[in-house]
Order: structure tokens, then sequence, then C-alpha cells
């Protein structure tokens, strides 16, 4: 049957190439459309595996011939020629939906407004350092599709973003990781944050009562949204304190995780990542690893080992006693909560890029008692400008990284620390956050 059956990938980046390379593997009639070009090494690639590809532009008459149509998350729904298949009945799924259809392989699933890649990291770290077959994949690495494709794992970790988990029909996480719900992409929901949440918690779609589902008991959205489901899976809460039918917790100094397999304790300051954010990423990959039974020994040594995430809270360089912080994975407003709320010092803010429907009043009063000075690095610095004028002493713009660090570093005091921690996409000044980050540590170094 899949000899002719026709799959069009749209979008040809990591997740697309992946995809096609699945699907060719798979049997079917593969072709790749991209509206804009193809890197050099991705057209390598599909022309070694005689994979049928085109660039700069979507031909809707092959496209429409597609019995199934597997989009790259940062493909909307709504565009015209996705609404243009819907019409004609094709499916339109998602690579992490298509990718899971072929493996037997027990999926550990990470989703969240912020944490996720962390989080995903420290759990791929734990198993692999435990000697387990483990993937990594979804938002972060090479593509889940591309692995199933060419390898051969017992387990994946796939961080799951809200655009990934659009098109998810009858795929399930075996453990399923929900850390936190707060607004971000609301310019793709039509800044309705009820449409965010819904695809949010697509996370726990389709688990049976053998599988888990992990989450934050204090949060507020989740608290609210779980009464909506009928959960069937495992439910493991995770929370900062002690209480009822809390799984993992710190007291006392102690973290503690109490699943009914087993109980693990370790001191917190022996944690690898630091702040409280941090503290919730440690419990929730502490339940998961106890749930598949690595050990005590193994789990505190990979706790405590953890090298962390590029771009996250990442120390640069300490010059002339200003510590240098680099956040620009940070492109949402409550991120940027929790790298303010993990300063011991008075900080230089720098924020700005591409405004996702932003409402900065959540990180207001951090600003107002941590930050003596703003400088805002982006194209159109208005919005910013109407909401923090007269609220910090010194507020200053710069339209590159240089001028934004070079700025920070005269209006920063000894002991101070300059953040970058955006808030905000960085497709106006960069090609990705991590350019953003990486463009900061080359600056912070030539100072």
């Amino acid at each position: 049957m899949s000899a002719n059956k026709k799959i069009v990938i749209l979008g040809g980046g990591e997740s697309g190439v992946g995809s096609a390379i699945l699907a060719q593997a798979k049997g079917f009639d593969v072709f790749l459309s991209d509206n804009g070009s193809l890197k050099q090494k991705y057209k390598e690639e599909l022309q070694q595996h005689h994979i049928s590809y085109e660039e700069n532009g979507h031909t809707e008459s092959r496209i429409l011939k597609a019995s199934e149509i597997i989009k790259s998350p940062g493909i909307p729904n709504e565009i015209h020629l996705i609404q243009k298949a819907i019409s004609k009945g094709i499916a339109i799924i998602s690579e992490i939906e298509f990718a899971g259809r072929y493996t037997s392989a027990k999926k550990i699933c990470i989703t969240g407004s912020n944490g996720k890649t962390t989080t995903t990291s420290l759990i791929y770290h734990i198993l692999r350092s435990a000697g387990l077959n483990v993937g990594l994949g979804g938002n972060i690495g090479r593509s889940f599709a591309r692995q199933v494709a060419e390898e051969n794992y017992d387990y994946y970790v796939l961080e799951l973003s809200s655009f990934q988990l659009e098109n998810m029909y009858k795929f399930k996480a075996d453990i399923a990781i929900l850390l936190n719900i707060t607004p971000d992409h609301l310019d793709r929901y039509d800044h309705d944050m009820q449409k965010y949440i819904n695809a949010k918690m697509r996370i726990i779609q389709n688990q049976p009562e053998e599988d888990a589902f992990i989450y934050w008991n204090d949060d507020p959205i989740i608290a609210k949204e779980i009464k909506k489901y009928d959960i069937k899976s495992q439910q493991y809460k995770f929370a900062e304190n002690k209480g009822e039918y809390i799984a993992a917790y710190s007291d006392n100094n102690q973290i503690i995780i109490n699943t009914p397999k087993a109980l693990f304790n370790m001191e917190q300051d022996l944690l690898a990542l630091t702040g409280t954010h941090n503290l919730y990423n440690s419990l929730a990959s502490g339940i998961t690893a106890k749930l598949i039974d690595i050990s005590n020994d193994d789990l505190r040594r990979s706790l405590s080992d953890f090298q962390g995430v590029e771009h996250r809270l990442e120390k640069v360089a300490k010059v002339r006693g200003i510590q240098f912080v680099n956040d620009s994975k940070a492109t949402n407003v409550n991120s940027c909560w929790y790298a303010l709320q993990s300063m011991k010092t008075k900080v230089v803010l720098i924020l700005g890029g591409t405004d996702k429907g932003n409402d900065y009043t959540e990180i207001e009063e951090l600003v107002k008692q941590k930050a003596h000075a703003l400088v805002f690095l982006g194209v159109d610095n208005s919005k910013l400008h109407k909401f923090f004028d007269g609220k910090v002493a010194i507020i200053e713009d710069a339209d590159s990284m240089e001028e934004a660090v070079k700025k920070s570093y005269k209006l920063a005091n000894e002991g101070d620390t300059v953040l970058l921690s955006p808030c905000c996409a960085s497709f106006d000044l960069f090609k990705s956050y991590e350019d953003r980050g990486t463009q900061f540590k080359q600056c912070v170094r030539k100072l």
C-alpha cells in the first residue's frame, strides 16, 4: 500500500528532511516542498536519498495530490495551502505523529512554556549516564523521524512544543511531563490563550492507565485544565513544598522523590541546576528516572554533574567584576521572570526582539526590584518603551548586539550582572535565539 501512497512534506528543515527520509525508508512516494530556500546540507541529503523536492515556493497542484501531508511545526494550520488540503480531505499530521507509528520504543515527552529544553536534556543525561539505549529528539537535536529511520533506540526523550502537539492525533507518550503553562506564542493562536492551552494539554492524549502523567502541582492553569479531562494515566505531581499526593518536593534542604517503586532523597545544594525553576526541572526529571528504575546512585550522580543547556542562564564571563549571563533562550515573559528571580545581584537587563503578544506586567515588579538599567535590543522597541518608561531610571536602545553589550557594560557597576533575557523571539535582528546568544558571548569576550 505504501508504495502507492503519496506523502508530501511541507518544510525542509531538520523536521521535514527527517520525515522525508523515514517516509522513503517505509516505501512511500515522497515529495518535499519548502516556501523558502533549503540549507545546502539538507539539499545534499535529499539528493543522496533520491528524494524529490522543491524550494522557494509550493507547487500547489502537486501538493494537493498527497494522501497525507507532514507539516513542519513552524507552519501554521491557517495558511491557504493547508486549509485547501483539509477541504480536500487530505490528512495533515506532524513529524512526531508520523514517526511514532514506526517505533515501539518508550517515549518520554516533555512540554511546558518554560524549562522543557533543560528538563528534556537532563532526563536524556540521566538515562544515557545509566547506560540505557536512548535517543534525544523533538524540538531539540536530530529529528525524531530521522532517528526512527536510522537508529534502534529503546527510549526516546522528546521535547514537544505546542506547534508539534497541534497535529498529533494517535501518538501517545508513555511518560508525559507538563512543566507549566504561561502565555507564549499568542501571535500564533489569535491572541487566544485557551487555544494555546488546548495545544499544550494534548501531551496527555491517548494515555491508558499504565502510563504516567507528571505535572507541576502549583500551576493555576494546569490545576484548572486537568479537571476538564478524564485522565486515565497515573498522576505524579511535583511542587516546591511537601503536600498531600505530592510525589516530589523539597524539604529541609533535601529533595524527596516518592513513587510507588522507590523513595529517593538528595541534598538540594548538590543539584547541578540552581534556582526555583530548575528545582522543578530536577524534580520532574527525578520522578521520571524512578519510574523507569534508574538506581539512586545513578540518579544522584546525574543530577549533580549535569552541565546545563547553552543559552539558558549560561554564565559567559566576568569582566572587571561584572558577570555576563546569556539567557537568550528566554523568548517569553515567564522565562525572563524565572531568570530575574534567580539573580542575587543588581542587574542590567537586555530585552527586546520580535514581540509575540507579550504582557510585561508579570516581570514589572522584579524589574523594578532588580534592574537599575534596561537596554532594548530590537528593530521596534516602542512597546517596551510604552510599558517601562518611567519605571526604571536608565533605559537605552541598541540596534546590534555589539552596541547592546557595550552599553550594558558601561551601565553596570562592579558586582552587577548583565543579563540577556530578551522576553521576545529573535527574528528581527538574528537568525535564531542561538545566533543571538552566540553573538552575545562573542561580544562579551571582546570586552
